[in-house]
């Protein structure tokens, strides 16, 4: 255990010296230490996806709301401890009751611990299941660069901050994305995995009662699980792709330029603005889609590297809580 938060230390100096910080990652981090690691956690994430397809939309999200918040260093797994008054980021406005796959990664990570105890971090068992997910619903896979540490702190503000909420605007967007270091064409490309998964009423409700840039006969069918009066309904259920929810495909850009984005953040991405040409060429080419999500998914990967990093024993707690 302590060299590897050793090495946690000397990767953050190496971090800061470098100019590219994708160089820190390997792709054959565990090749020696946990050779087994990548079989165990898709095993685990295909039994989950098996008993709840749901759930590997839920596993991606994961990993994007984990890297936006003090980089891809599983803080968003840190429960709240309140004797000591430790609180995470599981209550931020972003992540409360919806958020999903905590359990999953819990079962993961003994999975792991049973074959390699001490050796594989919590931040990396969530990228790879966020990969496996991306794969098993019928996405592209692609090879994760690992040797994350686990963080030691939380921070619900920059949680409630930094994370882009389902009202925002292309700029807002853009620039929430920028800020960790993502393209706009990284932006569009990850926001493709609203291809699969759901979102609830009060998340869209002001889109489908309120925009002007959505279809009609689509407003009228979410509206019908959606009333306008919060909070009835707001965790009503409703499929960000309209076609085909439970499959990892284009068929989201496709919807955006017929209007049917389920979110406000969604259609924004084609309403006349810089990422509409970049829309229509992810509807009429999937290869081209499948590429820059799964760059662009490697790329978020890279965010951020805690400066006390450890291997949790336990993703919910710090080793020594």
């Amino acid at each position: 255990m302590a060299s590897r938060t050793w090495h946690c230390l000397l990767l953050l100096v190496f971090f800061l010296l470098s100019d590219d910080a994708s160089g820190q990652l390997s792709t054959s981090y565990y090749a020696d230490s946990c050779p087994s690691v990548e079989k165990v956690v898709h095993a685990t994430v295909a039994s989950a996806i098996q008993a709840e397809r749901r759930m590997g939309a839920s596993l991606i999200r994961l990993f994007f709301h984990d890297c936006f918040v003090q980089g891809c260093d599983a803080s968003i797994l840190l429960d709240d401890v309140p004797a000591t008054g430790f609180i995470g980021e599981k209550t931020a406005a972003p992540n409360n009751n919806s958020v999903r796959g905590y359990e999953v990664i819990d079962q993961i990570k003994a999975n792991v611990e049973d074959v390699c105890p001490g050796v594989v971090s919590c931040a990396d068992i969530v990228a790879l299941a966020a990969r496996d997910s991306t794969a098993l619903l019928g996405g592209p896979s692609w090879a994760v660069p690992l040797g994350r540490c686990d963080s030691r702190t939380a921070s619900r503000s920059e949680a409630n901050s930094d994370l882009p909420g389902p009202g925002s605007d292309l700029t807002t967007l853009i620039a929430r994305f920028r800020s960790k270091g993502l393209s706009p064409r990284d932006m569009t490309a990850l926001s493709g995995s609203h291809t699969v998964g759901f979102s609830q009423c009060t998340n869209f409700r002001a889109h489908i009662y309120n925009d002007a840039n959505i279809d009609p006969s689509f407003a009228a069918l979410r509206r019908r699980a959606c009333p306008a009066a919060a909070p009835n309904g707001d965790t009503n259920l409703a499929p960000l792709d309209v076609q085909t929810q439970n499959l990892f495909d284009n068929a989201y850009y496709g919807n955006l330029l017929v209007r049917r984005g389920l979110l406000h953040s969604d259609q924004v991405l084609f309403n006349g603005g810089s990422q509409d040409a970049l829309v229509r060429q992810y509807a009429a080419n999937p290869a081209l889609f499948a590429a820059d999500f799964a760059k662009a998914m490697v790329k978020m990967g890279n965010i951020g590297q805690p400066s006390d990093g450890e291997v949790r024993c336990d993703c919910r707690f710090i080793n020594d809580s």
